[in-house]
């Protein structure tokens, strides 16, 4: 029986899944003989603990490793360099700094998500332990940050001034330190808070299933509720925050612009972002039987992924203005 906090549906039914390298490694100090067919082997070992079909190293099997999610990582670096630097235009943009900031997050976790799962670096391996940790803080922060957003879009303070600016980059920096702390002690267990429990192979951590796949928590009882299994919570990992963030900017559009047009945007963004979830929790493993175990899904999802991001900058860009309504004033000499 699945118990809430267990790992194991996700790192044996979802290939290339980040933090089954925590587990991995965990599993491989504490309990050996748990790890079992592809994984027995870490020099060629694939993502996943155990999985029913992963992308093996680069190196072994004539494997070139997870290539198609390695070029849509590739893309979408070159893509959120753009937004960025488009960001810099827009001076009197309702909340500029901040919305730059997550753009910048979000561009960090790309290269870091090339690295935990493309199957370059040996499993259990403290380097790829330390890039999945960081991994992993990085895009719980960045879902802080996505919600920050919307509460900056409020006004209730004022954007890009310290009253803004201090408790959003604090929380960031406390959601980035202390999941990347939590991933870190799963994986080497340098404490007994995060050793495993039985069984070992439950891959059991409520830490950090609360603060990479339920953060920030809300409707997480109805949640348990509805779904006997957790079908409902691994479709939409870290849903809650982002379900926040469209509720905050509809009522900001609607309610407060009286706008009806960024609306589309905003729900295409939404569209896309649930897509993604769709296509790396259901696709992946279909992708991968499909094609030999030479590519699985999460392409896809990161495509998705930065399409969002890019709609959520065009919506952000209908709802703000590009300079001071005073910049193209002409004044007579």
């Amino acid at each position: 029986m699945t118990r809430f906090g267990d790992f194991k549906p996700l790192c044996t039914n979802t290939p290339s899944y980040p933090l089954c390298n925590l587990f991995y490694r965990q599993l491989q100090h504490s309990a050996p003989t748990v790890l079992l067919n592809v994984s027995a082997n870490a020099t060629s070992a694939p993502i996943g603990v155990n999985p029913k079909c992963g992308i093996a190293r680069v190196g072994s099997e004539n494997s070139i490793g997870n290539i198609a999610n390695i070029l849509a990582c590739g893309l979408s670096i070159l893509v959120t360099v753009w937004l960025i630097y488009r960001c810099n235009y827009r001076k009197a943009a309702v909340g500029r700094i901040e919305f730059r900031a997550f753009l910048a997050v979000y561009l960090v976790t790309l290269p870091l998500q090339l690295i935990a799962t493309g199957s370059f670096l040996e499993q259990g391996t403290t380097t790829l332990v330390a890039f999945t940790a960081i991994h992993a803080g990085a895009v719980t922060a960045l879902f802080w940050m996505l919600l920050g957003n919307a509460l900056v879009a409020t006004q209730v303070v004022e954007d890009g001034q310290p009253s803004s600016l201090i408790p959003f980059y604090v929380l960031t920096a406390f959601f980035l330190a202390a999941t990347t702390y939590i991933s870190l002690d799963v994986a080497l267990t340098f404490t007994s808070t995060f050793e495993p429990g039985d069984p070992k192979d439950s891959l059991h951590s409520i830490s950090l299933f609360i603060l990479t796949l339920i953060w920030p928590g809300v409707c997480v009882s109805l949640s348990l509720h509805s779904c006997p299994t957790y079908s409902c919570l691994t479709l939409f990992p870290v849903g809650s925050a982002a379900l926040l963030y469209f509720i905050l900017m509809v009522w900001i559009v609607v309610g407060v612009l009286h706008e009806m047009r960024p609306i589309l945007y905003y729900a295409l963004a939404g569209i896309l972002f649930i897509f993604a979830q769709l296509a790396y929790f259901l696709l992946s493993r279909t992708i991968c039987d499909g094609t030999s175990a030479k590519i699985d899904g999460s392409f896809i999802a990161t495509a998705l992924e930065t399409a969002t991001i890019v709609v959520l900058y065009f919506a952000w860009q209908r709802i703000t203005e590009d300079h001071w309504p005073d910049d193209n004033l002409y004044f007579p000499q």
